[in-house]
């Protein structure tokens, strides 16, 4: 489903995503296999590579740093201004985790990015335009939903409902953003967290094709509001699901 650039940029809307991860050239390996992705070289001194979909940026895969670092994926909300943004997150009891930094290794412009983490804890990340952005979203192997998995859905909604209202609330909105309590039926330990989507055509076939590059079924298939979903885990370790519409 093709979408304008400013909708894509209107601040609260999911404009990017990546993969912190121990070995790079084993992700390669995984979702190219799993999606068909194509890689860059990498970029810059960090190593991160950025994956394409029919010539098209989806995501990226940037190597750990600290090997105390959860190894995992991160949604970024678009925003025009990162430092205002960071500003409002604070206000409202959330806290930064990197403050603001210019994003050069993956996009054409110094644009800002930063992390950040709600009142429960839920990490997610903020991207100003300039910095790599979805070239397409909503395809098969392509970013499709981001579900928040948080213990107070009251405050979470409180939380977004005021920071990313338009997006989610004003006119014409289709957001690829949705909550689900954290209920008895997870682990205790299992923290708030955002949960990245990537769509598939078939959801028992990309399932084999896991198993098959070495990851894992965390949760299996279910039916949710937004469509037929399978939670896994790559063959390192980074929880994702797939879904099929």
């Amino acid at each position: 489903m093709a979408e304008n650039r400013a909708s894509a940029d209107a601040e609260g809307v999911p404009c990017w995503v990546d993969a912190q991860l121990p070995d790079v050239a084993a992700g390669r390996r995984f979702y190219g296999g799993l999606f068909g992705w194509a890689f860059d070289a990498p970029a810059g001194p960090s190593g991160a590579v950025l994956a394409r979909l029919g010539g098209e940026p989806v995501a990226a895969l940037v190597p750990k740093t600290d090997g105390r670092m959860p190894t995992v994926w991160t949604v970024y909300f678009a925003t025009a201004d990162a430092g205002a943004l960071a500003a409002r997150i604070e206000a409202r009891g959330g806290q930064l985790v990197t403050a603001p930094h210019p994003a050069t290794d993956l996009g054409a412009h110094p644009a800002l990015t930063a992390l950040a983490a709600d009142p429960q804890g839920a990490v997610f990340g903020l991207r100003e335009p300039g910095a790599a952005g979805f070239g397409g979203r909503r395809v098969p192997g392509g970013f499709a939903w981001a579900e928040l998995y948080t213990r107070d859905t009251e405050a979470a909604d409180a939380f977004y409902g005021d920071l990313f209202h338009a997006a989610l609330f004003g006119p014409g909105a289709a957001p690829d953003f949705g909550r689900a309590a954290v209920t008895e039926v997870f682990p205790a330990e299992m923290p708030p967290h955002f949960l990245v989507h990537f769509r598939v055509a078939d959801r028992a076939a990309a399932l084999e094709r896991v198993a098959r590059l070495g990851g894992r079924v965390q949760a299996p298939p279910f039916e949710a509001s937004y469509g037929r979903v399978a939670v896994v885990t790559d063959d390192q370790g980074a929880s994702f699901a797939l879904l099929e519409r």
